[in-house]
């Protein structure tokens, strides 16, 4: 087999690489997408330091699970307001750099609506405008800066959209660990354990290589031992960097062969049972592993270079590892009965990622 590995975006992590910005944005005029905190975090000011009148537009209301009944009016009025601008920079999670993303796909009529549309055909387009993205995370785990895809929601009609464009990979991706220090005890767990979930998701998939691999079980082996450290030390800043650079490498690893049945199962986990993202992506983790172990001899081969040889002791590893972490690992755990569950999962087993698991062909 030949691999084949290709991302775009052009990396800058480092304690402190937030300051690059300024060069990166030089005679640019940008707009800032982030969440609320951010202010009272003293963020937005030190974008505004570092960007002077070359900031233009701040839309800083960004909420979990973007939604299309809050996207709508601040899609139009960024393009009614702040259309000219060059960039359009997202500090935050995963939720503010999949809105950035959202926001940065112009249609003709400046209307989000038009956009839903293009989204609900499945079918690839070429917006009729966009601007350049430049997505520094704030999170260790969601790998939205250096992966071209977001999701967005519709929760009144219980759907989703997946938007994934040329023009949504960042062009630059600033991971600097020191914008991850006030991130509280339950997000860092939880984004921690997306980039977990992403790691793993990359090695049972039918698109992985060798160097998705590698980037996948560097990224596996970091998170096991250092975010239970982290969760005890949030303010360590050799640990966040540690997990920085190990979400990082997952973002890598999936970047090339999407996410698979774990991620499948979580939306309906998400839309229908308000599980977070990592939670509801992470707690089947032991389940899909087990569902995932002898369909194919070479992913065999790489996650036993993990797990070791024996697959109870494996499944019992990583459920063990969730619970220290206060991760429920049962679908029981969460209201839902043992034929939701089985529909669930042969429900997620047809969709686009679970299409990408390793064990989807004998389901």
């Amino acid at each position: 087999m030949i691999a084949r590995f290709h991302n775009p975006v052009d990396t800058r992590f480092g304690w402190g690489s937030l300051h690059q910005l300024a060069d990166i944005t030089e005679h640019q005029t940008v707009a800032l997408v982030t969440f609320p905190e951010a202010r009272g975090l003293g963020l937005v000011d030190r974008i505004q330091d570092l960007l002077g009148d070359r900031l233009v537009y701040v839309i800083e209301d960004v909420q979990p699970n973007p939604d299309v009944a809050q996207l709508r009016d601040t899609y139009e009025r960024f393009w009614q307001e702040a259309g000219e601008c060059h960039a359009v920079i997202a500090v935050g999670g995963g939720s503010a750099i999949d809105t950035a993303k959202a926001l940065i796909v112009g249609t003709e009529s400046g209307r989000f609506d038009e956009l839903l549309a293009l989204l609900a055909t499945g079918k690839p387009f070429v917006p009729a405008r966009s601007k350049a993205l430049i997505a520094a995370p704030t999170t260790a785990g969601t790998g939205s800066e250096v992966t071209p895809w977001a999701t967005i929601w519709d929760s009144a009609s219980h759907k989703k959209y997946s938007l994934h464009l040329e023009c949504t990979w960042p062009k630059v991706a600033i991971i600097d660990p020191q914008l991850m220090l006030t991130v509280p005890g339950g997000v860092t767990v939880s984004t921690g354990l997306d980039a977990l979930s992403h790691a793993l998701e990359s090695v049972w998939n039918v698109n992985a290589n060798p160097v998705s691999d590698t980037f996948a079980i560097s990224a596996i082996a970091d998170i096991l031992e250092c975010l239970p450290l982290l969760r005890r030390d949030l303010a360590n800043s050799e640990l966040r960097s540690r997990m920085a650079l190990a979400a990082l490498k997952a973002g890598l690893a999936f970047s090339n062969t999407k996410t698979a049945l774990a991620h499948s199962i979580s939306y309906e986990m998400t839309l229908r049972y308000g599980l977070p993202h990592g939670i509801a992506c992470s707690f089947t983790l032991p389940l899909v592993l087990g569902m995932a172990w002898g369909h194919d001899a070479a992913r065999d081969r790489t996650l036993q270079r993990i797990f070791g040889n024996d697959l109870h002791k494996a499944q019992n590893q990583l459920r063990e590892f969730l619970h220290s972490l206060g991760v429920k690992t049962e679908f029981a755990d969460y209201g839902v009965t043992a034929e939701q569950a089985e529909q669930m999962i042969d429900f997620a087993m047809q969709g686009a990622r679970g299409k990408n698991f390793i064990g989807a062909k004998a389901a």
